[in-house]
């Protein structure tokens, strides 16, 4: 199970007590914000990609969403999102608890600016109904993010 390979990466640092199991799925930003009761932006949502013959992964606010020129101009690419069944094969966690947590080897982990508002924010942790509360110092070292980067932009008003 992807959570166990959460809780055992955090055992390392004896953090696998934060880790937040939920009665209730947390598969999306909306679901995750009611069940930890906070605002879907401070979700921190991990989005999976293509890039060039390895994955990537970013984390992102729950209100935004990827700006395809900015997206292009930072990694020399159209965003590729994997698919439901490579983000398991090649992240090594299931689409509804992909994490930068106890993933596979060469996945690289970018964080974008848009959290950077938060004190605070919520990433899964390897489950569909799993989180863990972090600051972003925490999220940068635990992430073994390489940068923070700005990629996204606001979802339009309906």
């Amino acid at each position: 199970m992807s959570i166990e390979n959460v809780r055992e990466y955090f055992r390392k640092f004896n953090m696998e007590d934060k880790i937040i199991e939920l009665k209730e799925s947390s598969a999306t930003v909306e679901l995750a914000a009611r069940a930890l009761n906070c605002e879907p932006a401070r979700i921190a949502k991990t989005l999976s990609f293509h890039l060039e013959d390895c994955p990537i992964l970013i984390l992102t606010a729950g209100d935004v969403k990827i700006d395809n020129k900015k997206y292009k101009e930072k990694f020399g690419t159209k965003a590729r999102m994997l698919s439901f069944n490579e983000a398991e094969t090649l992240i090594g966690h299931s689409v509804g608890g992909v994490c930068p947590f106890g993933i596979k080897e060469g996945v690289k982990v970018y964080l974008d600016n848009s959290l950077k508002r938060f004190q605070t924010v919520f990433p899964a942790a390897g489950s569909s109904n799993s989180a863990i509360e972090m600051n972003l110092d925490e999220l940068e070292k635990y992430s073994n993010s390489i940068e923070w980067i700005d990629v996204t932009r606001e979802r339009e008003q309906i």
